[in-house]
């Protein structure tokens, strides 16, 4: 009876560890979004040199990296609370 009680308890706190780390990922990618939107807003609005472009290039590029690794790391947190499945998982 123990070791199912601190079973469920585990897989509670993982949960609730699981759905806190969804909705950082989820405000964190909204943010990164806002961040692209303002760089191609700059990129179109300004008249800049061919240096300058290449900078905000190179910026949007590995923001949109970025943004594609969140989704993924939300899309796998997701599916694994979705299954019923929720861990925590340790980063070192």
């Amino acid at each position: 009876m123990r070791q199912s009680q601190a079973e469920t308890r585990r897989h509670n706190v993982a949960k609730r560890s699981m759905t806190k780390e969804a909705k950082q990922l989820a405000s964190l990618i909204a943010g990164l979004r806002e961040s692209l939107d303002g760089i191609l807003k700059e990129r179109t609005s300004a008249k800049l040199t061919g240096a300058e472009m290449g900078l905000l290039d190179e910026r949007r590029n590995n923001l949109l990296l970025t943004i594609a690794a969140l989704d993924d790391r939300l899309s796998a947190v997701q599916g694994l609370i979705d299954l019923g499945r929720p861990h925590v998982i340790r980063v070192h």
